[in-house]
């Protein structure tokens, strides 16, 4: 097997101490090269229409433009490029706006080099990048949400393959996984997704993760099916 593309990677960060030592440690990752750093989310932006990065590794407390609105303006005008929030701050107030503004990871700074790695390489694959006590956050907050009853047909057109796929996405198989899972090629699982999130709206897969809790092709834990 191939070694992974080494990423191209932005960090945005308002403090200068904590940037720079951040583009230290990832100066001696495997996997990763640093192209830019910004100080604020604004030249983050400006920065990722210039270099055209992988991924951006962005905090979210900055002056000027905050890391959640950057977050939306990189997802909206380059979305080649994915975001993985680096912050101190894993409260749902910091959480969920970033997952909505299409952050595709999320990690707390005490993270390790090999956390960082993982978290870079996983979302330039097109799955999340979560620390596992965001993962865990996440997933209480979604059970904790109402359920739409099951209905008899799939939602907004799905076919059941579809279906499949996204309740397999909601328990929190990557693409490979689900692959092995169904006996079908990772690049069919990408094709599902895509046309999952184009038929739901939904625009990454936290999203579709509450999607399918809320349409009712996967139950909260605990729930007894009557």
């Amino acid at each position: 097997m191939s070694a992974p593309a080494t990423a191209r990677v932005i960090v945005a960060d308002d403090q200068a101490v904590v940037r720079e030592g951040i583009v230290m440690l990832l100066g001696l990752l495997p996997g990763i090269e640093v192209v830019g750093a910004a100080k604020d989310g604004e030249e983050a932006v400006t920065l990722v229409g210039e270099l055209a990065p992988d991924v951006v590794l962005m905090d979210l407390r900055m002056p000027r433009c905050d890391g959640v609105e950057a977050t939306r303006r990189i997802r909206e005008r380059y979305p080649a490029t994915q975001v993985v929030v680096l912050t101190t701050y894993a409260d749902d107030d910091s959480l969920f706006p970033a997952l909505r503004a299409g952050a595709r990871g999320y990690l707390t700074k005490d993270a390790g080099g090999e956390e960082i790695v993982k978290a870079v390489q996983d979302v330039m694959a097109g799955d999340a990048g979560l620390a596992p006590g965001v993962q865990r956050r996440l997933l209480e907050r979604v059970s904790a949400a109402p359920v739409v009853p099951e209905r008899a047909a799939a939602p907004d057109g799905l076919t059941a393959r579809e279906s499949e796929v996204l309740t397999l996405v909601a328990e929190g198989l990557s693409n490979h996984e689900i692959a092995r899972r169904l006996h079908i090629g990772p690049a069919t699982v990408k094709t599902h997704i895509n046309n999952i999130f184009a038929k739901s709206g939904v625009r990454d897969r936290a999203q579709a993760v509450r999607y399918a809790y809320q349409h009712g092709l996967i139950r909260p834990p605990g729930t007894n099916i009557t």
